[in-house]
């Protein structure tokens, strides 16, 4: 079920100036609602399209986040363009309460997350990200940073172990059958290109390199185990469950979330959360044991519409991207936040 529609005449989306268009713009300000006076967050800025409309649509102010210091570099324009009324700061969302508590912000008004990789990563051939262009096989969202680079991962972790990862990040089916081919290669001299671990991936997963004829995927099929290994390399799921539970302690009473995921895994991190933090919960049979509570706190949000908004089908013949978009939303009610709770119950 989709939000409501709303028959408002609306400006087009805003082009960011790298040319990118924010996927599901449109719902994701319906959604928050930007009025005037308040204050909201952009927790992934990216090019800065959601901060631009939301700093277009009300005299607001907006703090946006990025782990990407290339992003936060080059939002510099339009900080100028807006004169004060918004701010940079280069970090992860999943700590985005301590961020902005450091800069004596401890509570906004809505907040906004475009979760996995951004256009302008994958567009860069250099970051690793795409199959598509050759470049080092890196994948760090922040450029340089510490942590793993995916070479290092697909040139030491255990054959067993890189193919679970393939398995729970990507779904990709044939994950045995890739991280072997991995293994066998590997051991000859070092993957180090992105061109060279999708060749391995495509041979591995269609022998030859060729398509599988009628019925077959028409996606790439280096694409799941690119994600797989993204996503673990930035720990991707871990930093969602940390950012809802850093929205959950930042947003003021009536403060707007919206979540836009583009793939099942990060879809459920949100859906599971809100579900939990809606009371949500199924009841207990008699006929079962007793088993510990699975919801410590009284409900701190009430999503705004069930299930899922789509985009539009004009969106998606428009933007590749957005076909696998979908977005959950929800109001911050005045309980307190669960781990707030968990914590002064313990004092």
């Amino acid at each position: 079920m989709t939000a409501a529609a709303d028959t408002t005449p609306r400006a087009k989306p805003r082009t960011t100036p790298g040319g990118h268009v924010p996927v599901m713009l449109r719902e994701v300000i319906d959604a928050l609602a930007p009025r005037d006076g308040a204050l909201y967050v952009d927790g992934t800025f990216g090019a800065g399209g959601y901060s631009a409309a939301i700093l277009k649509a009300a005299k607001c102010t907006v703090w946006g986040i990025d782990r990407d210091g290339d992003a936060v570099a080059a939002g510099a324009a339009l900080v100028a363009e807006y004169g004060g009324r918004l701010s940079l700061i280069e970090g992860r969302f999943g700590v985005m309460d301590e961020l902005l508590g450091a800069r004596g912000v401890t509570a906004v008004d809505g907040i906004a997350l475009d979760l996995g990789v951004s256009s302008m990563q994958l567009d860069q051939g250099e970051r690793g990200f795409s199959f598509a262009a050759d470049g080092p096989l890196d994948m760090r969202m922040e450029p340089g940073g510490a942590g793993p680079t995916a070479a290092d991962v697909v040139n030491t972790m255990p054959e067993a172990d890189l193919a679970d990862i393939i398995f729970r990040y990507g779904d990709e089916r044939r994950s045995r059958h890739v991280a072997h081919a991995i293994a066998r290669f590997r051991g000859e001299r070092p993957i180090t290109r992105t061109g060279e671990l999708a060749a391995i991936v495509r041979k591995a997963i269609k022998p030859g390199g060729k398509g599988g004829g009628r019925g077959a995927s028409r996606i790439d099929a280096a694409t799941r185990t690119f994600q797989a290994l993204r996503i673990y390399i930035n720990d991707e799921i871990g930093e969602i469950s940390r950012g809802l539970n850093a929205a959950e302690r930042l947003l003021a009473p009536g403060g707007r979330l919206a979540v836009v995921s583009f793939h099942s895994l990060e879809d459920r991190a949100v859906k599971d959360f809100l579900r939990v933090r809606s009371g949500d919960v199924p009841g207990r049979s008699r006929h079962l044991p007793e088993a510990p509570d699975t919801a410590p706190g009284t409900p701190t949000f009430q999503p705004l519409f069930r299930g899922t908004c789509r985009p539009s089908r004009a969106e998606c013949a428009a933007n590749a991207r957005a076909r696998s978009a979908r977005m959950r939303a929800a109001i911050r009610n005045s309980a307190p936040a669960w781990s707030d709770a968990a914590e002064a119950g313990a004092a």
